[in-house]
C-alpha cells in the first residue's frame, strides 16, 4: 500500500487472508490506531488484533513479542522509517520468525509506506536517509542509494523485485528506476519493480494475481509494474558509473511497464507468474537518457526475462529452502551459486545432480545455464 489512509476494500482482503485468526501490527513509531480499525470497523471477523511498538533494537530479543508472530495468521507493516525496521529486526529472531510463518503457515504479510518497502527481495533500506528521482538520477552511486539484497522478508513472490511507494508524492519514479538499474549491474540478475501511488494499494494472491485497489476514476490513482526489456539482445544500462548521469535508453524501450489504475473492487489486475498479463491497464515503454527519464506508449512483452525466479521453478521444480542432494529434470551446462555479495561459491558443469551439502547454511543466488537459457533465483541452504 502506497502510503497514504488505507483502502478499506484492500485492508478487507488482507484480513481474509488470516482465515479468521489472529492480526499482529508491528511498528517502530507510533501508537495502536490499527487496531480498532481492523478489528471493528472492516466488517471481517478476526480472533483479535494487537500492536507492538518496538522502540529500539532490543525488542527483537523479546520473548513476547517472539511468540505472537509465531501464532500469528498475518502480519501489517506500518509506515515510519524502513532502516529502522532492517536495522532493528534485521538477521534477529523477530524477521526468521516472519520468515518462518510465511514460509511455514503461509502467513499473510502486508504493509503501507515503509511497511511496503520493505518487503522485496532487494530493498531500497534508507540507512543515509531518502533520496530524490533528480539526485539518483544524476548518480547512481549516490551515497544515499542504499541497494541491499541481504535477506530480510523473504517472500517468493517478490524476490526478484524492488518496491517503492509514494510514488506521486513527490515524484519517485526516476529513482525507482535507478533502484533497478543499481541491484541489476550490483547483482547481474534483472530485478523487476512493482510501485504504489499514495492511495492505491496490490494485493497479492498465492498464485501471484494481483487485484489494485484505489478510488479510480475519482482520482487518478495509478500502479506500475516494472521489468527491463526481455525483447532486447542487451536490456542492461548503456551508462553506469560513479557521479554521471544514468543512461538506460536501448532506443527508447529499456523497460516494459503495466499501468494500471486502482478501483475500489479491485478490477484492475495483472499477473506476476510471468509479468505479461493484466486486465484494464496499458503498457508503456520507459526509457533514461543522461538523467532523464522518458515515459511514452509501449507493447507487451512477448516474452519472460531470461532470468525469473518463476521460469526455474517451474522447469526444475527446485525445493526451496534446499538441502542435501537435489535432483535436476535433465543435465544442464552449468550451475553456479553466489553469495550476496556476488562471490562464486559453487560452480558445476553438464550436470544433473546438485549437493547443496557442499555450501554452508544460509542465503545465495543460484543461476543455472541451459544451452539457451539463463535461469537464477535466490535460494536458502539448510543442511
Amino acid at each position: 500500500m502506497g502510503g497514504a489512509s488505507e483502502h478499506d476494500n484492500a485492508m478487507r482482503w488482507f484480513l481474509q487472508q488470516a482465515n479468521g485468526g489472529d492480526v499482529l501490527v508491528l511498528r517502530t513509531t507510533g501508537s495502536d490506531g490499527y487496531n480498532d480499525y481492523l478489528q471493528n470497523q472492516l466488517g471481517v471477523s478476526v480472533n483479535s488484533v494487537e500492536t507492538i511498538v518496538c522502540h529500539s533494537p532490543a525488542c527483537a530479543l523479546e520473548t513476547y513479542i517472539h511468540d505472537k508472530i509465531s501464532k500469528a495468521e498475518a502480519i501489517w507493516f506500518a509506515g515510519g522509517d524502513q532502516w529502522e525496521y532492517i536495522s532493528y529486526w534485521r538477521n534477529t529472531p523477530v524477521d526468521s520468525l516472519i520468515n518462518r510463518g510465511i514460509h511455514e503457515r503461509k502467513m499473510a504479510i502486508g504493509g503501507t509506506s515503509a511497511g511496503m518497502a520493505i518487503q522485496g527481495g532487494a530493498y531500497f533500506s534508507a540507512q543515509n536517509g531518502t533520496i530524490t528521482s533528480q539526485a539518483a538520477l544524476m548518480n547512481p552511486f549516490d551515497l544515499a542509494m542504499t541497494i541491499s539484497t541481504e535477506p530480510f522478508i523473504m517472500n517468493d513472490q517478490l524476490s526478484n523485485v524492488i518496491t517503492d511507494t509514494h510514488y506521486d508524492n513527490p515524484d519517485r519514479k526516476g529513482r525507482h528506476v535507478t533502484f533497478m538499474a543499481r541491484n541489476y549491474v550490483d547483482n547481474a540478475l534483472p530485478t523487476r519493480g512493482i510501485a504504489c501511488e499514495e492511495y492505491t494499494a496490490v494485493c497479492i494472491d498465492t498464485n501471484g494475481f494481483c487485484k489494485i485497489y484505489g478510488d479510480y476514476p475519482n482520482y487518478d490513482e495509478d500502479v506500475y509494474f516494472i521489468q527491463p526489456n526481455c525483447e532486447l539482445t542487451d536490456n542492461t544500462p548503456e551508462t553506469f558509473t560513479t557521479a554521471t548521469p544514468l543512461t538506460w535508453n536501448r532506443s527508447g524501450k529499456a523497460l516494459k511497464v503495466y499501468h494500471a489504475k486502482g478501483t475500489q473492487n479491485g478490477t484492475q489486475t495483472f499477473n506476476l507468474s510471468n509479468w505479461k498479463e493484466g486486465s484494464g491497464g496499458v503498457w508503456e515503454h520507459w526509457y533514461v537518457v543522461n538523467g532523464q527519464l522518458y515515459m511514452g506508449s509501449g507493447t507487451a512483452p512477448g516474452c519472460s526475462l531470461d532470468m525469473t525466479e518463476n521460469g526455474l521453478d517451474s522447469w526444475l521444480d527446485l525445493p526451496n529452502p534446499m538441502s542435501g542432494i537435489v535432483d535436476l529434470k535433465e543435465t544442464v551446462r552449468e550451475i553456479i551459486v553466489f553469495d550476496l555479495k556476488g562471490s562464486i561459491c559453487l560452480s558445476q558443469s553438464g550436470s544433473f545432480q546438485f549437493d547443496s551439502a557442499r555450501i554452508k547454511n544460509g542465503s545465495y543466488i543460484l543461476q543455472v545455464s541451459t544451452e539457451e537459457r539463463v535461469y537464477s533465483r535466490r535460494i536458502q541452504i539448510q543442511n
